[in-house]
């Protein structure tokens, strides 16, 4: 999903996606979602994103990882429907394109409900069938480049069970890696984002100019992003990373949109 800016601009971009199974799973499009680039303003604000970025040249980001647990819906679930995705990829900072993959806590129908999925943006989201999300699921997920197009991988660590796909963006720029909280998108607009409580990330990693390291690691490079609604108010807030650089949580604050 595409980090969404408080001014938004209009951005093209041009993906043939090829796809490929590293496991009998059935993907269906998501409906009517869209995890979107990141929507800002000239702070590391978002009206859409929430977590951390490393940013890098054009063409120097190879690969980004990182874990994350599945967090559960707090309460009960408002009458209208709410949503939030967790996810890791590689581009939207400033760039029109995002390769990445993840779950959802969201509220539909008044229900508490989860699934993962992914998504080379513009083009839409697919549901993984062949994952069955429930809330502690500990996952982990990647999204890499291997010189010739872009492979997400996803993995739920509790179950056992992994998903794989990849796909040629010729637009992507390769300029940031992302591990995000992120409310989703329709056609109207970003949606209003589900009370996930607190999400922890761990393990973060990514790869720039052929280095690998920690969230932390980065220095000048590392972004913090808060989500805000278009006033200002707050809607997640991460915390620092922890001692080690690869770890951090993200608390919400408020529905927005």
């Amino acid at each position: 999903m595409k980090l969404q800016t408080l001014s938004l601009s209009s951005a093209t971009a041009t993906a043939f996606i090829v796809l490929s199974f590293l496991m009998t799973a059935s993907a269906l499009p998501v409906p009517q979602l869209t995890l979107a680039p990141r929507a800002h303003d000239a702070s590391s604000n978002s009206t859409n994103w929430s977590g951390y970025a490393v940013t890098g040249a054009s063409g120097s980001v190879s690969d980004a990882k990182g874990s994350w647990v599945v967090p559960a819906i707090q309460g009960t679930c408002p009458g209208t429907n709410q949503y939030s995705s967790f996810w890791v990829g590689i581009d939207g900072f400033n760039s029109g394109t995002v390769e990445q993959t993840g779950t959802d806590s969201d509220c539909q129908n008044g229900v508490p409900t989860y699934y993962a999925w992914y998504e080379f943006y513009p083009h839409p989201s697919f549901l993984i069938n062949g994952l069955t999300i429930h809330p502690g699921d500990h996952m982990t997920a990647e999204a890499n480049f291997n010189g010739r197009s872009f492979v997400v991988t996803i993995r739920d660590t509790t179950t056992g069970i992994s998903f794989s796909t990849s796909a040629k963006v010729h637009s992507a720029q390769r300029s940031s890696a992302e591990w995000i909280a992120e409310a989703p998108s329709s056609s109207g607009g970003i949606l209003p984002l589900a009370n996930f409580g607190t999400v922890l990330f761990s393990s973060c990693t990514a790869t720039i100019s052929g280095t690998t390291g920690t969230i932390g690691s980065f220095g000048a490079a590392v972004q913090q992003i808060t989500m805000v609604t278009s006033s200002g108010t707050v809607k997640a807030q991460p915390s620092a990373l922890s001692g080690s650089g690869d770890s951090f949580s993200v608390t919400w604050k408020s529905s927005g949109p």
